[in-house]
């Protein structure tokens, strides 16, 4: 594609963000910035929280994936389901019944400090990788598809990327957050819509014609019931799906923090049913595309590059198929990308300021000065870790955040489930101990369990790690009756 095009297209996006912060950061104060005053409309958290739940990589290495797992990806996304019920109904209430600004402060009211300062950090950890490899993505695309053209290091299109995200976000935070995640969200799914649209009018075939090719297609299988050691094994899947939703939304103070913008309970609850629900028929539009643009690969005779997360923007902007498509990428890509790293510097703001900073007990004033600081800092070493995931070269994204997220989030996973069903309490000292030990038991047991059992740990690595930490704090408990 035209380097200048998508410059422009880039530079226009840009200037309605820009515009939409102005309108949204003017007075803004810490109470604007973390939770937006409470007073976000349910309906545009909920479309919001698609974009932001979706990202880049969803846009890029979904498709990919239809490739080494056809639709088996739909069985985690039906687990997601059942996480949504459970966030729902249990953490929800809990964290407005305490009237949260961050999710975290739970592990100190049920543990103490040091709980709740490794709860906190595990967050930070977890977020400032995941958002990172997001990040990453996309501006790999935009070095591929605009800055290689000009002759601009990789370095340089990082620091642009990420210094476009903290100018529209350094002040009004979350207020803009949640108007911009609407817009971006809208725009993405739009985009998918109708790059699938204009391909299936390019080969000639109706609508009918296309969900019948891709159907009968290699790509189509959904289900794995009879092979219990493939990591696509639907009961692996379905509650992997399940548990990934409940760190990943439920205790992530990125996704949490939305829904605590909203006016009430209610209100928020009814924000999570609605982003739940719609969150299939979007997953099966984007499987439906990455299959489309392997059968028009195939068709074309065209080669696909050894990296899964290439097959779209190869397709789309090296001039196989008509501009159009190449501009709709670009489009949905940077929407995709900016509505999950945008609230996720919010969030790891949020944190470091309030958790492990402490500046709700300054006064505004200096607290706000604070704030900023810690923005500019998360923006700096988000940049960092972008630079450093370029020199690892990794395959598909998705895959690299959700297995980090299985050690990273396990330790999350293992301390709220402890705190909400047991009475006991930990030593809150030794709680360190407990979220460190599981993880590398359990990357000694996925190195081998191959050749031990001749079973490959998939994304339930989350889930034996919770459970680890959870038997951790019940042998390090006081051992006395606690109220919750």
């Amino acid at each position: 594609m035209n380097p200048v095009l998508i410059g422009s297209i880039i530079t226009a996006y840009f200037l309605m963000l820009i515009g939409v912060s102005y309108l949204t950061g003017r007075k803004s104060d810490n109470a604007t910035f973390f939770l937006g005053n409470r007073k976000s409309p349910w309906y545009v958290v909920a479309i919001g929280m698609i974009g932001a739940s979706l990202s880049g990589v969803t846009f890029v290495s979904v498709p990919g994936m239809v490739g080494a797992s056809s639709f088996t990806y739909m069985q985690m996304v039906l687990g997601f389901l059942l996480g949504y019920v459970v966030i729902a109904n249990v953490l929800l209430p809990l964290f407005y019944r305490m009237n949260l600004t961050s999710i975290y402060g739970y592990l100190e009211h049920r543990f103490g400090v040091v709980s709740y300062k490794t709860g906190a950090l595990l967050f930070f950890v977890s977020k400032l990788i995941g958002a990172a490899a997001r990040l990453y993505l996309m501006a790999s695309v935009l070095q591929l598809t605009l800055f290689d053209a000009l002759h601009v290091p990789f370095g340089v299109t990082v620091t642009v990327t990420i210094a476009l995200i903290w100018a529209y976000t350094f002040r009004g935070g979350m207020k803009t957050i949640i108007w911009t995640d609407m817009l971006q969200a809208i725009l993405m799914i739009a985009a998918v819509v109708l790059t699938f649209v204009l391909m299936m009018n390019d080969m000639g075939w109706s609508m009918a014609d296309a969900i019948g090719t891709i159907s009968e297609s290699s790509f189509s299988k959904v289900f794995v019931f009879d092979d219990w050691s493939s990591t696509q094994n639907f009961w692996k899947q379905f509650f992997s799906g399940a548990f990934i939703t409940i760190v990943m939304t439920g205790l992530d103070q990125d996704m949490m923090q939305k829904n605590l913008t909203c006016r009430s309970l209610s209100e928020s609850k009814k924000n999570m049913y609605w982003y739940s629900f719609a969150f299939v028929p979007v997953n099966l539009i984007f499987l439906g595309l990455g299959s489309l643009l392997l059968i028009y690969a195939s068709h074309h005779g065209i080669a696909l590059p050894e990296r899964a997360d290439e097959i779209f923007p190869k397709l789309a902007t090296g001039g196989f198929l008509p501009a159009s498509v190449g501009i709709l990428f670009m489009l949905g890509l940077v929407a995709a990308a900016y509505s999950s790293a945008d609230s996720a510097m919010a969030a790891l703001t949020t944190s470091f300021s309030i958790d492990i900073l402490g500046i709700e007990k300054r006064d505004e004033r200096d607290a706000v000065r604070i704030r900023r600081w810690v923005h500019v800092g998360i923006a700096v070493l988000m940049g960092l870790l972008i630079v450093a995931l370029r020199v690892l070269h990794l395959d598909t994204i998705i895959n690299t955040i959700y297995t980090i997220a299985g050690y990273t989030y396990g330790p999350l996973l293992g301390l709220f489930a402890f705190g909400l069903t047991c009475r006991v309490k930990p030593r809150d000292y030794l709680v360190p101990l407990a979220a460190i030990v599981p993880p590398v038991l359990v990357a000694i047991i996925d190195w081998n369990s191959q050749a031990w059992w001749g079973v490959k740990l998939g994304y339930e690595k989350l889930m034996l790690n919770g459970l680890l930490v959870y038997l951790l704090l019940w042998l390090l408990s006081v051992g006395h009756p606690q109220k919750r």
